[in-house]
């Protein structure tokens, strides 16, 4: 894979996604010209990462509304907010997908007029997009403040978190890059990501592509790696973060944190405020998507195992918070007690 490929761009009339599925044997991009392209694209993992699924939202509520003044203007409030209800139905655990359709009716509610409103709700997504790629550099750099005064550092990491699933470099890998470009990495070991492979697909090509040490593992040799190497550091993102800290993130995360505590290695989540639920309350309240069983049983139309084998395909699992040592954010670092400093984060910012 090339360096510098984007995740996603609004160009003049629509929005162009990467077809994350295709990677890395190809590079192919989709023009989406209708809110049901980039619900598609959601589903279908094309587009994928929180905050990426949260800017594509942002865009696919511009197309819904052109689509539904298309076809009339009475009614258009009614038909609008089921595209909306569409979009934000599309993947149900990653929070910044709701974020952003909030944030949109938001904007549509206190739009003028009609005439207005369209500029109005392309102005938010695209301030929507910008706010991420800022989001990302300050991540980056709280998380790699961390590390001062360290060096040769081993980092290991899970599933995707870099330029293809946000809108700038990411949020865990941004922390990591950043430490790269601070010389003070010696090795960033990814696992791969089963059952979709997003971190052989996409975290290992986008390691490469910006010359950062690297070493690819499969998920089950983790507990090996933690045992028979130093590591120093566990950093991963995250899909929805409830008030208490409990955090869901890709499969396999839970796994990592709870080795990570055994062998007291540090384990650190790396997410923007959108990712915050605080109407949760814990970790048990959020909705865990399960995805077609074919994506175990099969890869690109490869049968991996008997056809008819029952599966259990979570898309995502819960850390809970004690096996969490910080919570880096664009605003800083939050560490335990969570609900307290969570609390205290949203109190301050009013």
């Amino acid at each position: 894979m090339k360096k510098g490929l984007w995740s996603l761009k609004w160009d003049k009339d629509h929005l162009i996604l990467l077809d994350q599925t295709k990677l890395p044997d190809e590079i192919v991009y989709i023009d989406c010209y209708s809110y049901k392209d980039v619900v598609s694209a959601i589903k279908t993992l094309a587009v994928r990462g929180a905050p990426a699924i949260g800017v594509a939202a942002g865009y696919a509520s511009v197309l819904a509304f052109r689509e539904c003044r298309a076809y009339s203007d009475t009614g258009l409030t009614e038909r609008f907010y089921a595209a909306l209800d569409e979009l934000e139905a599309a993947r149900p655990t990653a929070v910044n997908l709701s974020w952003a359709i909030s944030e949109m009716k938001e904007v549509y509610s206190h739009s003028e007029s009609l005439e207005t409103a369209g500029a109005e709700l392309l102005n938010k997504a695209k301030d929507i997009e910008y706010s991420d790629r800022d989001m990302c550099r300050r991540i980056g750099s709280h998380g790699a403040d961390l590390f001062k005064g360290k060096t040769a550092l081993n980092i290991l990491t899970h599933c995707n978190t870099g330029a293809l699933a946000t809108a700038g470099d990411g949020t865990a890998f941004s922390v990591i890059k950043e430490l790269n470009e601070r010389g003070q990495i010696s090795c960033v070991y990814a696992d791969e990501t089963r059952p979709l492979l997003q971190g052989s697909r996409l975290t290992a090509t986008e390691l490469m592509a910006n010359e950062i040490p690297c070493c690819l593992i499969t998920d089950n040799m983790a507990a090996m790696l933690m045992n028979t190497r130093h590591i120093d550091a566990i950093i991963v993102g995250a899909d929805r973060i409830a008030l208490n800290g409990d955090c869901a993130n890709k499969i396999g995360t839970y796994g990592l944190a709870v080795l990570a505590s055994y062998h007291h290695i540090p384990f650190y989540l790396a997410a923007p405020f959108s990712t915050f639920d605080t109407s949760i309350k814990s970790g048990g309240e959020i909705v865990i998507e399960e995805r077609n069983p074919d994506e175990v049983r099969t890869y690109k139309g490869i049968q991996l195992a008997p056809k008819d084998v029952p599966v259990f395909n979570p898309a995502f699992d819960v850390t809970p918070n004690h096996l969490i040592t910080g919570i880096i954010t664009e605003k800083g670092v939050i560490v335990p007690p969570y609900t307290d400093n969570i609390k205290r984060f949203y109190k301050e910012e009013g």
